[in-house]
């Protein structure tokens, strides 16, 4: 009879001397690749791009606080320094010669003798300006426009400006000419406004600042229209003037 020889039931051992593991068969996929699998661990460069993000954020924050502060001294040594003052503006006279709407074509033209009192209160400071664009307005109809020259202003001085305002042949819209109507046959007088727009600078010394837009709006002047040739004088005893700075960022005025 042939004698069969059967494997041993016990685990062979390792070279330790420690009993290999007998696996299951079959064999679950935790099995199979759990064991070598590795630990995902986070890794310590995320803790480290947070903390210089936050040290950037807190560097820039103080950095932005000590140029406000900055700024502000400044602002406050130049205030004591100078004074400053905006300059006045007072319209001392205005005479309208003529003013003809044709109700045809609905066209204006007119013509207004225009007479401005500029005051510079300051007695450390120079303003330069730049060409000066005049429009008068009745309502919210532009019935002449024109220009005054480039000048300087002097310290603690009153400049007299003068110009012309013409409109010649200027088409109107319907609702324009209904307006520009009803304003001229009201018994307290046509109604008008005189904008100012230009760019000036101050000088002190040799410092000097950047050119900066102004608006200026003088309201609460009546004329009645001329009853001949000879030009019909405006009241301008209630007339003020108001001085706006204008910064321009980009496409937006404000």
């Amino acid at each position: 009879m042939t004698d069969r020889v059967y494997p041993s039931a016990k685990p062979v051992a390792n070279g330790n001397g420690a009993a290999a593991a007998n696996p299951s068969f079959p064999a679950t996929k935790g099995q199979l690749y759990g064991a070598n699998r590795p630990t995902y661990r986070p890794q310590p460069h995320s803790r480290r791009s947070r903390r210089g993000c936050c040290c950037f954020c807190f560097w820039f924050i103080l950095t932005l606080l000590v140029l406000l502060l900055l700024i502000g001294v400044a602002g406050t040594v130049f205030y004591f320094l100078y004074r400053p003052h905006s300059p006045d503006f007072t319209v001392t006279s205005l005479k309208l010669s003529y003013l003809n709407l044709t109700s045809s074509s609905s066209t204006l033209s007119s013509k207004f003798d225009l007479n401005i009192t500029a005051t510079n209160p300051n007695k450390k400071i120079v303003f330069v300006y730049q060409p000066t664009s005049i429009s008068i307005l009745s309502g919210d109809v532009d019935v002449g426009d024109g220009t005054i020259p480039s000048f300087e202003h002097g310290k603690k001085n009153t400049t007299l400006l003068k110009a012309s305002i013409l409109s010649n042949g200027q088409a109107l819209e319907s609702d324009a000419v209904t307006q520009l109507k009803a304003s001229m046959k009201s018994k307290n007088g046509l109604p008008l406004k005189v904008t100012l727009d230009t760019k000036v600078k101050a000088k002190m010394g040799k410092l000097k600042t950047p050119y900066v837009g102004i608006r200026v709006a003088c309201d609460g002047i009546r004329v009645n229209l001329p009853a001949g040739k000879k030009p019909a004088t405006a009241s301008t005893s209630n007339a003020k003037c108001n001085v706006d700075v204008r910064f321009k960022i980009w496409k937006w005025t404000i």
